[in-house]
């Protein structure tokens, strides 16, 4: 007969040898999934679905986009942020997310300490476009436009605190003009208001409205960044079409909850920025109007988001937005 002590401890060394095991388990074991903190056919949205096939590939288990849409970005964010540290719940999203604590109360999430950030992705230049039925045809004459009919014009975008919208408030801004905010759920729902003449101006990221503006369904002035764009050379700066030092910028990178292991985090940023880096990505990518922009390491990205959180930070204050 086997005495219980011997029993005891034989299974005691048996959990410890198999202890190890588990968790030496290589990562990924099982599909990643990959939040996207807004509407389908958004920016963000087409930004995941343009490198998850190779990521991938190259991580050798299914990249599983989910779309959590809704306030500014906060809902998929939150979710994220809350979720497991291991590496399987991933969260790419826009410049919003350093924005949106400067603008709303209710954030239960910080950007720089409830995420580990990974790599960024793309830069995406945006484009203030109309309804080709507004009389203005460029900056200058859409400016004069503004001017004499103050609060009568109105412009779309996605909630309040959303990198369009906050690029519409340095135009103001720097322009001495007032023209009314209608947010929407998201902009690509705004978007299609404006192509559709509900709304006549929006700020459209490149990745969504420049195929519209060369369909002719949107009239372009120009484009947010302070050079011209490489995938629409054509278009004029806003700074150079009649608003000097106007500089604002849309960008995409991807992130995991704050407490994720620096392996993962590192593997993570190695096959995202080898997609990134690929020829043909970054082509699609021009060819769409936006600029692949890959972190040198994940610490690069963090240092990144900590200035652009001041940044906006200022912009919100100068603007004398109100939180709410």
């Amino acid at each position: 007969m086997i005495c219980a002590s011997r029993l005891t401890f034989t299974a005691a060394l048996l959990t410890a040898l198999s202890a190890p095991a588990t968790a030496q388990e290589p990562y990924p074991s099982k599909p990643v999934r990959l939040i996207v903190a807004s509407s389908p056919g958004g920016g963000t949205d087409t930004t995941a679905r343009l490198i998850s096939p190779g990521v991938s590939e190259l991580l050798g288990k299914q990249i599983v986009i989910e779309n959590k849409p809704g306030g500014a970005a906060r809902i998929g964010s939150d979710y994220v942020a809350r979720s497991a540290p291991d590496g399987y719940t991933l969260l790419i999203s826009a410049s919003t997310l350093v924005i949106a604590p400067s603008v709303y109360n209710d954030i239960k999430f910080d950007p720089l300490k409830d995420f580990a950030p990974i790599t960024q992705v793309v830069v995406v230049p945006q484009l203030l476009v109309s309804h080709p039925g507004l009389p203005a045809k460029n900056v200058k004459e859409l400016v004069a436009l503004a001017k004499s009919r103050p609060g009568k014009l109105e412009y779309a975008s996605s909630a309040v605190g959303s990198n369009p919208q906050m690029a519409m408030v340095l135009f103001m801004n720097m322009t001495g003009t007032d023209i009314v905010h209608v947010p929407y759920k998201s902009g690509n729902a705004g978007l299609t208001d404006v192509i559709a003449g509900y709304v006549p101006i929006t700020m459209a990221n490149m990745l969504v409205g420049l195929p519209h503006v060369r369909a002719g369904r949107l009239r372009a002035f120009g484009v947010t960044t302070a050079k011209r764009a490489l995938g629409a050379p054509d278009i004029p700066t806003i700074a150079e079409a009649g608003v000097p030092g106007y500089d604002s910028v849309q960008w995409f990178g991807v992130l995991a909850p704050a407490g994720t292991p620096r392996e993962i985090v590192t593997r993570l940023h190695r096959e995202m920025t080898r997609v990134i880096q690929d020829k043909e990505i970054q082509k699609r990518f021009l060819d769409d109007g936006a600029e692949a922009a890959w972190s040198e390491t994940p610490e690069a990205f963090a240092a990144f988001m900590r200035a652009e959180t001041a940044k906006w930070a200022k912009a919100v204050a100068q603007a004398k937005i109100q939180k709410r």
